[in-house]
């Protein structure tokens, strides 16, 4: 009994020791790293799988039963893998796949795994389980792929001598998953021999320079290999084609180009075109610009000056020019330095310190209105001007003003200025300086700093102000002035060049200078103009119209475009408004090869000037790849404009002498000098003729158009208490043509056709006063067309005065003649009427034709005295002898004594008319020369008229 209690009691004790054992969970790391190959399925851990119990070393309590896989994030984890126990006392584990993996489908893998013990007997009845543990497991590459080329065939172009860093550029790819096997290591050229590299990254270039003579195609073959020295499956064959030399430009200039005027236009570039070598470009941008260094300022002033070029745009008279040339009429810029220009106006320097001209008042008060058109020639700055003498700090900053004038408007008075600074034009402007606010007109503009020559034409109708540059509008900001203001004067004054100081501080104008040497603040002028300045001129009442403002700068020379219809897609064309710049752009290579074929010269100039024009090219290029982009040297040529056919004009219808009795000269209106005068202008050129195969001159008369023509005396000046030239001033001033008459000369300037000139040098007389009567006087006569360029022939005009007895009817005056032969010396000027010898003119008297002429003066005075003491004689006799008479011929009948003085007898000799045909062989002639200015005989002839009718000459 004793051993059967104890027995059961102990087994009792063992089961009641067994059911309270399994006390703790299995244990594993909370995260595992794994890795297995494409070609196995066992997964090495990281750390390794143990599963950890509490429990051990009891019996199931502290055992592993087993692992259980979960799914991972991507919930398909434990699909492919699985966990077993490999010893379940210590808890080792295995992870490995059910199946194959890829790593070219998946190469990551996640999942979750538990551990489980054994629980409290062989049944697991109360087994336990572990918390869950991350496994990631990377499926390890296998070389399994070769590499395999993008293309099989690799073709490329390039052209000969020359070395590229790349030519083409091949590309192959492995399928392994990989960094190790995926990538291309390196690639080779398996066919030997040829004259090219590749490199690892698949980049073929040439190793010498190519000649597409010796080989125009080179063909080779490329394989690659991955990291895993695989080889590609199969090779890449490559193409090179050798080009001929390419040379990226223009092909096609031509440096010399031909212009004979009366062409039109011509194209300039008619096979231009440009090549890029195949280089492609977005953007192309081309400037032709034609330099016009033979024109001054502007266009067409070769031809006509500002006042011609005014006229012939039919613009309204009665501007007032407020630069002149220097005159005693107009003396105001005398003092004013002057530089040559190409036109016959005058270009005036201003250099911002003692340059100042000051208009006299009698010239101010005719401009007068709040309605007036402002116009000039300007150009700031230049290499020719001297810098201001007195340069004072800040002067810089300043304003410079170009013309500063107060105004007379009925009972008030108006005050503008116009002025430049830095790149801005104002204009000051002051409607009534007692009352108005003033106000400023502000543009912007480049022209004014760009130190070329711009045309400016100011059309001020107040409140309204139109500003034209080189003939564009430009819309000016109104700026309402309220800063200090110098208040000028209620008085008339203009200055050009400056403006003048505030009243207070005004100074004796002397000479139209500032005083050197001083400072700004004690100068009698501020704001000094410094530049150039030219054709200056006020037009009061209404303004300018568009049109005339637009011919005053409408060129007839320059660049032109073909046809815009023409114009392809994308492609613009723009010409400055002096059309000696053109602009085409486009993105089109074609496209721009038409345009550029299509830029014209143009010169709508009857006589082109003719010379030589410089052309440039410039090209500016943008492509894809800006590092290699073209670049394009400029393009420099010429444009020759040849000869043209110069027109000849001819004046005719004067005979080289004109004789009228010397009454008529003294008249009020004197003798018109060229009643018949014809002006012609004709075109000679040359003309093939088939007959003889020779070239001949034929003369087209053309209509034309003078711009001035001059009357001018030989010898010397005309006395104007003696002589004098009149001209029909109605018929002057109706054509709107300018005149100056002085003693030196009378010049008549204006653009206008030739029947106005002949009409005006037809009314031009020659007038003496009373007693002044000469024995001859010479004229010549000259017209000009295009500022001087061509010239007619030099008309001379020959005037005899005829005199009679009555005017010589005193001994004294005869004597007074004798006295001038006799002493030359003493009056070289003028002796009775006859003009000497000029020694400016290279005209000498030979010395024994002076001796002769003094002898026979000298027997000609004794004559005449025998004649009128023999006259007296008869006359004491009385009636004594008034019965008959002795016959013979030593005594003198009573008949009038007449004493004709015949000018024109040497000149009809020289012509072969008989001067006397009465009285042949019965008249005694006694001749006595006298000494003239042209070398023309004068004879004196004494006639006695008998009572047999007869005359006799001595």
């Amino acid at each position: 009994m004793t051993l059967l209690f104890w027995s059961a009691l102990l087994s009792s004790l063992v089961s009641s020791l067994c059911h309270s054992a399994n006390k703790h969970k299995p244990w594993i790391e909370t995260e595992y790293q794994g890795i297995v190959m494409e070609n196995d399925n066992t997964v090495l851990l990281n750390p390794p799988l143990f599963a950890l119990d509490k429990d051990a070393p009891l019996h199931y309590a502290g055992e592993i039963c087993g692992f259980r896989v979960h799914n991972g994030p991507s919930g398909s984890g434990s699909v492919q893998f699985e966990a077993v126990v490999l010893d379940r006392s210590t808890g080792e584990g295995l992870v490995r796949s059910k199946e194959p993996l890829d790593c070219e489908s998946q190469r990551e893998h996640s999942f979750t795994i538990q551990a489980y013990d054994c629980g409290e007997g062989p049944d697991g009845v109360n087994s336990k389980k572990s918390h869950k543990a991350t496994v990631h497991v990377r499926v390890n590459d296998v070389n399994e792929f070769s590499p395999v080329f993008v293309e099989r065939r690799y073709e490329a172009s390039v052209p000969e001598g020359r070395l590229f860093d790349r030519i083409v550029r091949v590309e192959a790819l492995d399928a392994d998953c990989s960094p190790q096997y995926s990538q291309i290591c390196f690639y080779d050229i398996i066919t030997p021999n040829v004259p090219f590299a590749i490199d690892n990254d698949g980049n073929i270039k040439n190793t010498e320079p190519l000649d597409s003579k010796r080989q125009r195609v080179h063909t080779f073959w490329v394989t690659a290999f991955d990291c895993g020295k695989n080889r590609a499956q199969a090779d890449a064959q490559v193409v090179v084609t050798v080009k001929p030399s390419c040379k990226p430009g223009w092909i096609g200039w031509t440096k010399r180009v031909e212009y004979t005027p009366g062409s039109g236009s011509i194209p300039l570039f008619p096979s231009l075109h440009l090549e890029t070598c195949e280089e492609t470009v977005w953007n192309i941008q081309a400037t032709v610009e034609l330099q016009t260094g033979h024109i001054g300022k502007g266009c067409d002033r070769d031809s006509y000056s500002d006042r011609s070029v005014r006229r012939l745009c039919g613009a309204v008279r009665g501007e007032v020019d407020l630069l002149p040339p220097p005159s005693p009429a107009a003396n105001w810029t005398a003092t004013l330095p002057t530089l040559p220009s190409s036109d016959s106006s005058l270009v005036f320097s201003f250099n911002g310190s003692n340059h100042v001209a000051v208009v006299p008042d009698s010239v101010v008060s005719t401009l007068s209105g709040d309605h007036f058109t402002l116009q000039l020639w300007m150009r700031r700055g230049g290499s020719s001007i001297q810098p201001a003498t007195t340069q004072t700090r800040g002067n810089r900053k300043e304003e410079e003003t170009i013309v500063c004038s107060t105004v007379k408007n009925d009972d008030t008075f108006s005050h503008y200025s116009l002025s430049v600074h830095g790149c801005r034009l104002s204009l000051f402007y002051w409607p009534d300086v007692s009352a108005a606010r003033p106000v400023k007109f502000l543009w912007k503009l480049e022209q004014v700093c760009d130190s070329e020559w711009h045309h400016l034409s100011l059309s001020v109708q107040f409140p309204s102000v139109t500003l034209y540059v080189d003939g564009v509008t430009f819309d000016p900001a109104l700026i309402h002035d309220n800063g200090a203001i110098p208040n000028p004067a209620p008085r008339q004054r203009m200055f050009i060049g400056a403006c003048w100081e505030p009243e207070e501080k005004q100074k004796e104008i002397l000479n139209n200078t500032i005083p050197e040497g001083k400072d700004s603040g004690d100068l009698l002028y501020v704001g000094g103009y410094h530049g150039l300045l030219s054709g200056v001129t006020v037009r009061p009442g209404s303004v300018e119209p568009h049109s005339v403002v637009e011919c005053l700068y409408a060129c007839r020379e320059g660049l032109d475009f073909g046809d815009l219809e023409t114009l392809g897609s994308g492609m613009k064309v723009h010409v400055n408004p002096s059309q000696s710049v053109l602009v085409l752009e486009g993105d089109d290579i074609e496209s721009f090869n038409r345009a550029v074929q299509q830029v014209t010269y143009r010169n709508s100039l009857r006589f082109a000037t003719p010379g030589v024009r410089p052309l440039k090219l410039t090209t500016s290029l943008r492509c894809f790849n800006e590092e290699s982009c073209l670049s394009l040297k400029q393009l420099e040529g010429y444009l020759v404009v040849l000869q043209p056919d110069a027109p000849q004009i001819s004046l005719s219808g004067v005979g080289p002498h004109l004789a009228r009795p010397a009454p008529e000269f003294e008249g009020p209106r004197g003798v018109p000098l060229f009643p018949e005068l014809r002006i012609v202008c004709s075109l000679s050129h040359a003309v093939n003729t088939a007959a003889q195969g020779m070239e001949a001159l034929m003369s087209d008369a053309v209509a034309h158009t003078l711009d001035g023509c001059e009357v001018q005396p030989l010898g010397e000046e005309l006395n104007s208490e003696r002589e004098e030239l009149l001209v029909d001033m109605d018929v002057v001033r109706e054509r709107g043509l300018e005149i100056i008459n002085t003693t030196a000369y009378i010049a008549i300037t204006g653009a206008e056709s030739i029947s106005v000139y002949e009409d005006v040098l037809r009314s031009v007389r020659y007038r003496l006063a009373k007693g002044s009567a000469r024995f001859e006087r010479r004229f010549r006569l000259s017209c000009s067309e295009m500022n001087g360029r061509y010239t007619s022939n030099e008309l001379t005009l020959e005037v005899n005065f005829l005199h009679s007895l009555d005017s010589l009817y005193h001994p004294s005056h005869l004597l007074a003649s004798q006295q001038q032969f006799l002493h030359p010396s003493h009056h070289a000027g003028e002796l009775s009427g006859h003009t000497l010898p000029n020694p400016h003119r290279n005209s000498v008297v030979p010395g024994a034709a002076t001796i002769i002429i003094m002898v026979c003066v000298g027997f000609l005075v004794v004559m005449v005295i025998l004649g009128v003491f023999r006259i007296r004689s008869i006359h004491r006799r009385g009636e004594g002898a008034r019965g008959g008479a002795k016959e013979g011929s030593s005594q003198w009948d009573d008949s009038a004594l007449t004493i004709i003085v015949n000018p024109m007898e040497t000149y009809e000799s020289r012509m072969g008319i008989t001067a006397d045909t009465e009285g042949e062989g019965e008249e005694d002639e006694e001749v006595a020369e006298s000494p003239d200015d042209a070398s023309d005989d004068q004879r004196i002839i004494i006639k006695k008229e008998g009572r047999d009718g007869n005359a006799r000459r001595y």
